[in-house]
C-alpha cells in the first residue's frame, strides 16, 4: 500500500513512558484534545496525508523559509510543518499566561534595574561580576529611560513539559525573538487545508497578533506625536529570519528598512524616500545590539544607523525591543528569574525554571564535571541550539572537550538535567509517531497592557529520540491550538484569517 493511501488514525498510537500532549497514558485523547482525535480518525483512507501534501506545497509556494548560518550552500529551507496539532486546554493556558505575565513584569523591573539603581546587585540578590561580566550587559546603556520605563516589549519564552506535565520555562528571548511568523502562517495554512476541524473545535484566534503588536509600537511615541510613523529595522535578506521581516512588516502596513535607509539628523531618525526625508518616530529594530550604531557600538557595523543611540537617549525616537535587554536572556542570568520575581513583585514565581548548575560555583561545576554524561551543556550566550552537550548522546571525546571547555571559562556554562520532554504524535513516514516537543509563546508588554499571544509555536524534533527542535537542527513545528473558554471568548473559525 503506498503512502498517500494509508489510513492514519490514533488507535494504533501508544505515548509510551513520557507525557503526551494529545493521548493520555490509558491511549484515550485528552478532554480537549477528543474532537481534534475523533476528527482525523475518521478522515477517510489517505485524506491526512493528502492534505499534510498540500500544506507543504502552500508553504513553499508562500516562501516561508530559513537560512541556517554556516551553510555553505547558501540555500534556504522550508521550515518543516507536521499537520497533527498541539492543543492546550484553557485551564492549562491560564496558568501559563499568568506565569508569563509575571515573569515578563519581573523581567522588565531587572533590566531596568541593572541600568540604573542596581538595587539587586546591592542586595547580592543577582552576583554584581555575573550581570557586570556578561557580554550581553553594555555599558552605554547604563542610565537609558525608555518610553515608559518598558525595556522589552516583545519577548519569546521557551517552556517544556515534563514527565509529569508539569510547565517549566527553558530560556527566555528578550533581544530579537523570531518565530511569530511561523505560528500565523502555520494558522493560516490548516485553515484552508482542515476547515472541518476548525467547524467543531472551539480555538482560540491567532490573526490579531500584528495588529496588537502595531498598536503597541504606536503607543511608544504616544507621547510625541499623534500619527507616528513606524518601520521594522532589518539585517537584510541574508538574515535567517528575513522572511519574518518582511512578513511583519506587511502585515502591519508599515515600511521594512535597512540601516542604509535611515538617518539622524539634528538628533532625529528620517526614512529615506522618492519624496524626501520622512520622520520615523518608532524602530520595531531586528537587528542585534551591538550593531545598532557604529558611533557607539561595534564601529564595523553597515547594518545600523550612526547616530541612533543619540536620537534614543534624547527621546526623538523609540526602539523595540530597547537596547540592552540581552542582559536578562543570559543563560546564567536566568537562574536568577525566580530571585527577581521575589525581589521586585514579592511573590512566589507561578512557572518555574529547570533545575540549573552554574559552572562559575565551584561546587556546581565539580557536580557537572562529574555528571557530563547525564547533563545537557550550554553555553551562557549562544541560540538556536548550537554548542550545546547533550550529555546522554555524547561520546567520552566530546564529553572531554566539554569538560576542558567549562574549565578554562566556567562563566560561560550552565547545565540542566536530561528532562523526559513531552511528546506529541507526529506523522513520520506515513505513520504516526511519538516526538518531543517544545513551546515558544509570544508576549507582547506595552505601556498599558502585557498581552500573550494564544498559543505559540510548537518545536517538533522530528528525528527519533532528538530533545533539539531547532528548525536549524532538524526540528519543525505545529499549530497550537489553545480551547477556548467554556461560554465566552473569542473563537477562530474555518474561514480564512
Amino acid at each position: 500500500m503506498s503512502v498517500s493511501q494509508t489510513s492514519i488514525s490514533f488507535e494504533g498510537y501508544a505515548p509510551g513512558n513520557f507525557f503526551d500532549e494529545l493521548i493520555e497514558a490509558s491511549g484515550h485523547p485528552r478532554p480537549d484534545a477528543a474532537p481534534l482525535v475523533d476528527a482525523i480518525n475518521r478522515l477517510p483512507d489517505g485524506d491526512l496525508i493528502r492534505r499534510q501534501a498540500a500544506i507543504e506545497r502552500s508553504l513553499h509556494r508562500m516562501g516561508i523559509t530559513f537560512a541556517v548560518y554556516g551553510d555553505t550552500s547558501g540555500t534556504e529551507k522550508i521550515f518543516p510543518f507536521d499537520i497533527v496539532p498541539r492543543v492546550v486546554g484553557c485551564m492549562m493556558w491560564r496558568h501559563i499566561e499568568a506565569g508569563l505575565k509575571q515573569r515578563i513584569k519581573a523581567l522588565n523591573l531587572f533590566i531596568d534595574d541593572v541600568y540604573n539603581a542596581k538595587e539587586i546587585l546591592r542586595e547580592g540578590i543577582v552576583p554584581r561580576d555575573l550581570v557586570e561580566q556578561a557580554s550581553t550587559y553594555l555599558q552605554p546603556c547604563v542610565g537609558l529611560k525608555p518610553p515608559g520605563g518598558i525595556w522589552c516589549h516583545i519577548t519569546g519564552t521557551d517552556l517544556i513539559r515534563d514527565a509529569d506535565g508539569a510547565v517549566f520555562v527553558l530560556e527566555d528571548n528578550l533581544r530579537c525573538p523570531s518565530g511569530v511568523s511561523y505560528v500565523l502562517q502555520n494558522r493560516a495554512v490548516m485553515k484552508r487545508n482542515f476547515p472541518q476541524v476548525f467547524a467543531t473545535c472551539k480555538v482560540r484566534p491567532v490573526s490579531n497578533y500584528p495588529s496588537r503588536l502595531y498598536e503597541m509600537l504606536r503607543e511608544l511615541a504616544a507621547d510625541r506625536v499623534s500619527d507616528p510613523t513606524v518601520v521594522v529595522l532589518t539585517p537584510g535578506m541574508y538574515n535567517s529570519a528575513y522572511y519574518e521581516h518582511s512578513f511583519l512588516a506587511h502585515q502591519m502596513g508599515v515600511e521594512l528598512v535597512e540601516g542604509r535607509d535611515l538617518v539622524v539628523k539634528d538628533g532625529f531618525v528620517y526614512m529615506r524616500t522618492t519624496e524626501g526625508p520622512q520622520r520615523v518616530d518608532v524602530i520595531y529594530r531586528r537587528v542585534d545590539d551591538t550593531f545598532l550604531d557604529p558611533k557607539v557600538f561595534r564601529s564595523d557595523s553597515v547594518l545600523g544607523v550612526a547616530g541612533l543611540m543619540d536620537a534614543y537617549r534624547r527621546g526623538n525616537v523609540a526602539l523595540a525591543n530597547a537596547p540592552g535587554t540581552g542582559v536578562a536572556d543570559d543563560k546564567v542570568v536566568y537562574v536568577y528569574v525566580p530571585d527577581m520575581i521575589r525581589f521586585y513583585l514579592n511573590e512566589e514565581p507561578i512557572l518555574p525554571n529547570v533545575p540549573t548548575y552554574i559552572c562559575q560555583r565551584p561546587e556546581d561545576q565539580k557536580y557537572v564535571l562529574a555528571h557530563l554524561d547525564e547533563l545537557v551543556v550550554k553555553p551562557a550566550g549562544e541560540s538556536g541550539g548550537y554548542g550545546m552537550l547533550i550529555g546522554p548522546h555524547s561520546t567520552a571525546e566530546q564529553r572531554a572537550e566539554f569538560a576542558e571547555k567549562i574549565r578554562q571559562d566556567p562563566r560561560n556554562f550552565i547545565a540542566q538535567p536530561t528532562l523526559s520532554l513531552s511528546r506529541m504524535p507526529t506523522i513520520i513516514d506515513g505513520e504516526l509517531h511519538g516526538r518531543h516537543v517544545d513551546l515558544r509563546p509570544y508576549i507582547l508588554h506595552g505601556i498599558s497592557d502585557t498581552w500573550v499571544l494564544p498559543g505559540g509555536l510548537t518545536r517538533v524534533a522530528l528525528r527519533a529520540g532528538s530533545l533539539v527542535v531547532n528548525s536549524s537542527q532538524g526540528g519543525g513545528s505545529k499549530d497550537t491550538w489553545v480551547a477556548a473558554e467554556p461560554g465566552h471568548g473569542e473563537v477562530d473559525t474555518h474561514a480564512d484569517a
